[in-house]
């Protein structure tokens, strides 16, 4: 049982840092690649939005290394300083992903929709599941964990939605790079890489937190049953 459990734990540490391993090195690899277009990350995000008629989203400038976001509350796209300044294949990539989330959100589309909700109730589950979990393992009360389980598994459910929410973004940036002819010949099959790479680590984070809350499971069954 010993040797199960730490080569469970190595599992859960290995899958998030390679995942993002992964992502530095293949965004670090073709953010040195020049766009045959020429355009800045802020120019192809402006284009993508101006063609789908999100005049009104602002393309603005976040500081830190791959913190690109889309802000539905302020209708911003965020690109990462190298990104909105230059014009590389994973500056475009990643410029594009994040209009896929402007245009999910324009669109109404379910799942972001779903994600959005889920966040306040995401945010306070998973700062108290952990307080359950510790009060059940340390006093041997079941009920305790299993408190712990549900509000834990609020954040797994967030998890899995959140999925399809970032495939779905990377889909339309291809679509929309491909429409609007920014990228050309091998640049697509690169920024496929670029956004392939950056899906993996949210991948990687949902396979983390349904192995924690299947084990979790596991220890409360064995804790009723003895």
């Amino acid at each position: 049982m010993g040797m199960s459990y730490i080569f469970y734990f190595i599992l859960l540490l290995i899958i998030p840092i390679w995942a993002q391993f992964k992502l530095k090195r293949t965004y670090g690899k073709y953010s040195k690649v020049r766009s045959t277009s020429g355009h800045t990350g802020a120019q192809v995000a402006r284009t993508i939005l101006d063609a789908n008629g999100l005049q009104n989203i602002k393309v603005v400038e976040s500081r830190g290394m791959l913190s690109d976001h889309y802000n539905p509350l302020t209708k911003t796209v965020a690109l990462s300083s190298h990104n909105y300044h230059e014009a590389s294949v994973a500056g475009t990539a990643v410029a594009a992903h994040e209009v896929g989330h402007a245009i999910q959100d324009a669109e109404d589309y379910s799942f972001l929709r779903l994600r959005h909700r889920m966040v306040p109730i995401v945010n306070i589950s998973s700062n108290m599941s952990w307080v359950f979990i510790m009060i059940g393992f340390f006093s041997a009360w079941s009920g305790a964990l299993l408190i712990g389980i549900i509000l834990l598994a609020a954040g797994v459910v967030f998890q899995l939605v959140t999925l399809p929410v970032e495939f779905n973004a990377s889909s339309r940036a291809m679509d929309q790079l491909l429409s609007h002819n920014i990228i050309r010949n091998e640049e697509e099959r690169h920024a496929k890489k670029v956004l392939s790479a950056a899906a993996m680590t949210y991948v990687a984070a949902t396979a983390v937190a349904v192995l924690e809350l299947a084990r979790l499971i596991l220890v409360y069954t064995s804790m009723n049953r003895s």
